[in-house]
């Protein structure tokens, strides 16, 4: 087992989620939501191959066939962990960001029909 190769290998996949998360975060905030699933999507493919790596370590070291642990695999490890929870949160931003976009546009058509109202009313 090379664990600097798949340590690498983490830190890729979960940086490659991390992407995805923030252009779906991007693209919520300027009020674009057509590519929020595929986004997501590829995060959540992305974490799934980087979670299946750190796996087999966890098994390796239960094993005890791990004699050592490197600082890139503790990089990694925490690198995984931390996307993880920004997926979490980013989610959940990009819900609160779908909310307040279908209220900005029930305001602008309350305003519309005030307009319209007023006008018609003269």
């Amino acid at each position: 087992m090379n664990i600097d190769n798949l340590s690498m290998q983490i830190i890729l996949h979960a940086g490659n989620a991390k992407n995805a998360l923030h252009e779906a975060l991007h693209q919520a905030r300027i009020g674009d939501f057509s590519h929020k699933e595929g986004k997501l999507e590829k995060a959540v493919e992305e974490l799934l191959l980087a979670h299946k790596i750190q796996t087999s370590f966890i098994q390796e070291d239960a094993k005890e066939n791990l004699e050592s642990w490197s600082i890139l695999l503790v990089h990694a490890q925490d690198h995984l962990m931390t996307v993880m929870s920004e997926k979490e949160l980013i989610e959940e931003m990009i819900h609160l960001y779908e909310n307040q976009y279908r209220l900005e546009q029930r305001v602008e058509e309350w305003i519309d029909v005030g307009r319209k109202y007023n006008l018609d009313s003269k």
